[in-house]
This record gives structure tokens, C-alpha cells and sequence, in this order.
């Protein structure tokens, strides 16, 4: 029997419930799809705990990977027993099948496996489009990211270092800090214990740097906003410490004409043609390993909300996965 994780109420994991669900036949322009691994991501926690709006009740999750199992009327592209990923779909990833619109899709080369497909398309299609469509890099450019041990900051640091630009990455731990150097950071800042626009000034011989890509949001936005060289880039695209305060308009000014933007994942991936070619080049890069991704923590699928209590704690490196196992009932992780 198929089964889903549901929430009814907003707030922490143990809203999220494991329910037996009906799955149907695909209508027009719709698949159904088996699952074989979910992708888990902070953006997640965000719909759980209502600072992203759904109509509830309301399924959990919108990135996963795994095969067609009948394709419904007008469906062109797919077909029964095609390997899929997809990010940016309708709620609904966190189940071991789903019926879902065909137009959200993009087919996984085979050779990707369902992981590290569900591992990497959300944060993969995010570090493309802030590397490749958000403000023009050139090779010698000096860029700060925040969480450069994060899923996606492990994959950006890696494709930056392919367009040859130095990345100064800021990080919790020591331990973080290493891991953030093998992928490529060439700076790393541990934040508990440096200041870090102090630090970013050291390092830049005072100048600043031409990008800050802020995913922390609230706690981060002030030391971003101090790192940027005169008419530097802001780029705020997530809040993993909450909203950022609002932006008094004369201090971009004082900041030295400073711009900020607040992009979204989904306007980028919109337009199929651009989603393809987003894709096509991680995909590319991942497939000649010139991009590693490595699957940090696996959990299975009934036990997501043990998984969101780690990702909530912090305690998580680099991508999570929630894999669909064989048996799907519910285990006690408290």
C-alpha cells in the first residue's frame, strides 16, 4: 500500500504524519510516479512550520527522484519506466508514489543514481542558478557564501571553482571548515568564534567582495551587508535564522550603493527551456565528476521526522536523502 507523510496543523516534526494513501491513475498531462529516493531539504521545515503558506492538510516535500510508472492523456517527453527527478512540483515528494504533473519533471541520465539525483536537484539547480544567472562572474572574482558545508554550498564551491573564482565560505565548526576546504573553499571563516565582515576585509586587502550568498538570512544580513565592496550584490536566498529585517534604503547608499535581491528557485526553472539548460550543464558536470556530490546523512522515508529534528539542530553536513525502502512502517527515532 502506498504511503505519504501529511500535515494538518503547522509547527514542529511530530506534526508530520505516515498515512496510507491512494495513489490513482495519472489524469491529462500527469504521471504516476514510484519513488526511490526523496530529497530533504531546510526548505521543508519552512512549509512545516508555516513561514511558507499551504493549504492544509498538505503534503511535505517537493524533490525526489525515481521511475514513471504510466504516463496519463496528452503526457509528450515521458513514458512508463523512465528514470525522472524533479524539484519545485506541488507538495507531495515525502511518499512512496505520487500522481503528479508531467510538466515538473526532468529525465536522469542513467548514469545517476536515484540518490544522488534526490541529493542534488534542488540544491544543484540552485548553486546553477545563483553561479550562472543571478549577476556576471568572471575568473579572478572574490565571492563570500555563507554555510559553505551545506548541501548547497559544497556543490557551489565546486562549480565556482570550475569558473575560477575564489570563495571565501563561512562555517560553524572547525570540523565544517575542513570539509568545506576539500570541496574547494579557498577562505573559510568560522563565524562562532571570527567576525565575519571583519575577517572578509582581511582577506580582500579591505576591498570587500563583488557577491554575498546569504541562505542564513535574519542573523547573517548585517555582516553581508559590511563584507560587500562598493556596489556589491546581496543575494539573500534563504532564511535558516529567520526573515531579514527590512532594509532602510539609505544604507545601501552608506554601504557604498550596494544592491540587494531576494530570488527564488522556482522563477529560475520556470520556463522549461532554461530548466533544461540548468540541468543539462550540472548534470554534465556531475556525470564527468567534475562536481562530487556526497550523500552526508540517509535516512528512510518513514523516519523523516527524525530527520527534520537534525536538520533543525544543525547537526547535518553537506546533502540528506530519505531513501524508499522495501518496508515503510513508522520507526521511533525519539
Amino acid at each position: 500500500m502506498p504511503h505519504a507523510f501529511r500535515f494538518y496543523e503547522t509547527g514542529a516534526p511530530e506534526v508530520l504524519r505516515w498515512e496510507e494513501v491512494e495513489v490513482g491513475d495519472p489524469g491529462p498531462g500527469e504521471v504516476r510516479i514510484r519513488h526511490e529516493a526523496v530529497g530533504l531539504n531546510f526548505a521543508d521545515t519552512y512549509f512545516r512550520t508555516g513561514l511558507y503558506p499551504a493549504g492544509l492538510p498538505a503534503g511535505m516535500g517537493v524533490e525526489a527522484a525515481g521511475v514513471i510508472e504510466s504516463a496519463g492523456p496528452g503526457v509528450t517527453g515521458f513514458a512508463a519506466g523512465d528514470r525522472v527527478t524533479y524539484t519545485g512540483s506541488p507538495l507531495g515528494a515525502y511518499s512512496t508514489e505520487r500522481v503528479m504533473p508531467a510538466q515538473h519533471l526532468i529525465r536522469l541520465p542513467g548514469g545517476i543514481p536515484f540518490d544522488t539525483a534526490a541529493a542534488m536537484t534542488m540544491r544543484g539547480l540552485t548553486a546553477a542558478y545563483l553561479l550562472r544567472r543571478i549577476h556576471p562572474l568572471h575568473p579572478g572574482d572574490t565571492v563570500l557564501l555563507h554555510a559553505a558545508a551545506g548541501g548547497v554550498g559544497l556543490i557551489f564551491t565546486q562549480w565556482a571553482k570550475l569558473l575560477g573564482i575564489t570563495v571565501i565560505g563561512t562555517v560553524s565548526t572547525d570540523a565544517k571548515a575542513e570539509i568545506a576546504r576539500a570541496h574547494g573553499c579557498d577562505h573559510t571563516i568560522v563565524y562562532t568564534r571570527e567576525p565575519v565582515a571583519e575577517r572578509v576585509r582581511e582577506l580582500t586587502e579591505g576591498a570587500g567582495v563583488r557577491v554575498v550568498y546569504d541562505s542564513i538570512g535574519k542573523t547573517t544580513f548585517q555582516s553581508s551587508l559590511d563584507s560587500l565592496a562598493r556596489r556589491g550584490l546581496l543575494v539573500c536566498f534563504g532564511t535558516a535564522s529567520g526573515p531579514v529585517p527590512p532594509i532602510d534604503a539609505m544604507q545601501l547608499a552608506i554601504k557604498g550603493s550596494v544592491f540587494v535581491t531576494r530570488p527564488a528557485l522556482a522563477d529560475y526553472i520556470a520556463d522549461p527551456a532554461e530548466r533544461a539548460e540548468l540541468a543539462g550543464e550540472l548534470f554534465s558536470h556531475v556525470g564527468a565528476g567534475r562536481i562530487r556530490i556526497v550523500v552526508n546523512q540517509r535516512y528512510e522515508l518513514a523516519d523523516a521526522v527524525a530527520a527534520h529534528r537534525d536538520l533543525e539542530k544543525g547537526i547535518s553536513v553537506g546533502s540528506s536523502v530519505l531513501t524508499v525502502g522495501p518496508r515503510f512502517e513508522r520507526k521511533d527515532r525519539s
